[in-house]
This record gives structure tokens, C-alpha cells and sequence, in this order.
């Protein structure tokens, strides 16, 4: 990763944590501003060139994927992560990025949260948009949300492979046909759905919903 942009996120990752310890860092004309203290000449230039969303996007996965970046700072990365990728163009460019398949492999993190934010960052890219519910699909990222909906130990993991599930189906017979072969056999509905009737994937949703809901209380 180039010096510059390293420590550029090193310096994002610090001033994100202290707004978030200081609410009012960010709302205050008097309260302190680093105004880039401690940043090399190669991070300002990085700043100051304004890095493209396509860097920041590579930037977040990079932090994510490094085993140098701690846990808080690894959910940091990937709320940016998520937040770029709600403009649809830049989930588009997940593929020409080549991140669908690192993001994918995090659904399979053994850390909680790490799956909760890759699922609901699929969710995200997919939403509403045709050409990543193709990527999605391609990389092989509904058998993963399928079993972490129906399986996963973690509440909101399975809250955000459904909100995933859901979003990927829409308007897309091919993922729907994918994610039904992948439930489990009482699961399956009794007729054809249709996936761009809204209120049959609903349906279908609310019942993947009551039968993850008893993960939980088998879990207990």
C-alpha cells in the first residue's frame, strides 16, 4: 500500500475515534482541529489530491484484510466501506476492483461483527441494483448468507444475512432459485415464487425470519 495513503488512514481511523469520544469535536468551531498535525508530506499530498472513492474503497478492504489493524479499527474501515457503496456506482466497481471476493470472505470471519458488517455490506451493494445482485450471485455469497441466516450463533449476523437474502432476490429469478436450493427442505415454499412480486418474496422472507428467530432459542 503506498506510505502516503497508509498513514492517511492511520490518521481517518484516529480522528474518527475521537469524534466518536467527542461528539461535540465535530459540531464545536472551538474545539481543537489537527488540521493534519502528524501527517507526512505524502499523506497531506494523498489529502489534499483527494483520493478517489475507488482508493478509499481498496483503502477500507486493505484495513480490513490486515492483520495489523485492530478489531475497532477494522469496523471503522468497513462503516466507510458501507457508507461508499451506498452510491450505486461504487458498488458497481466492486468487480473492476476485484473486492466482491474479499468481501465475501469475510461472511466467513470467525469474528461476530466482522460477519455482521460483510453481510449488511452485501446487503448494501445489492440493493436495488442489478449488476452487483449478478456479482453477488457469481462469487458464490448466497449458500454463505443462506447458512449464516439459518445457523449463525449472533443475532444480528443473522439479521443482516436476511436483510442480504432479501435484497439479492428482488427482481432476480436466478438468486431466488440459488437461495431456495440452499434452505433447508421445510423451508421450501409449497409453489412458484415469484421474484419480482414483492409481497410473494415477503412471504417467503418472513418464513426464513420465524425459522432463524429459533436459532436463537435453540441456542439458549
Amino acid at each position: 500500500m503506498d506510505p502516503g495513503m497508509n498513514q492517511l488512514l492511520k490518521w481517518s481511523i484516529e480522528n474518527s475515534e475521537t469524534t466518536r469520544d467527542d461528539p461535540t469535536a465535530s459540531t464545536d468551531p472551538k474545539a481543537k482541529r489537527s488540521s493534519g498535525q502528524g501527517l507526512s508530506q505524502e499523506a497531506i499530498k494523498s489529502l489534499m489530491g483527494g483520493p478517489s472513492d475507488a482508493e478509499l474503497m481498496k483503502l477500507s478492504m486493505a484495513a480490513i484484510k490486515s492483520p495489523d489493524v485492530s478489531l475497532d479499527n477494522k469496523l471503522v474501515a468497513f462503516d466507510n466501506f458501507e457508507q461508499l457503496i451506498e452510491i450505486v456506482d461504487n458498488a458497481n466497481n466492486l468487480e473492476s476492483l476485484a473486492l466482491w471476493t474479499p468481501l465475501v470472505a469475510e461472511l466467513s470471519n470467525a469474528e461476530a461483527e466482522i460477519r455482521r458488517m460483510a453481510a449488511w455490506c452485501v446487503g448494501t451493494a445489492v440493493q436495488n441494483n442489478f449488476k452487483s445482485q449478478e456479482r453477488a450471485l457469481a462469487v458464490n455469497a448466497l449458500p454463505v448468507l443462506v447458512q449464516l441466516a439459518m445457523e449463525d450463533p449472533n443475532d444480528q449476523v443473522r439479521r443482516k444475512a436476511i436483510y442480504a437474502l432479501s435484497s439479492e432476490i428482488r427482481n432476480y429469478p436466478p438468486a431466488l432459485q440459488v437461495m431456495v436450493q440452499h434452505l433447508p427442505m421445510e423451508l421450501h415454499p409449497g409453489g412458484a415464487v415469484d421474484a419480482g412480486d414483492m409481497d410473494d418474496v415477503d412471504k417467503l422472507m418472513d418464513v426464513i425470519k420465524q425459522a432463524s428467530s429459533k436459532t436463537e432459542t435453540q441456542a439458549t
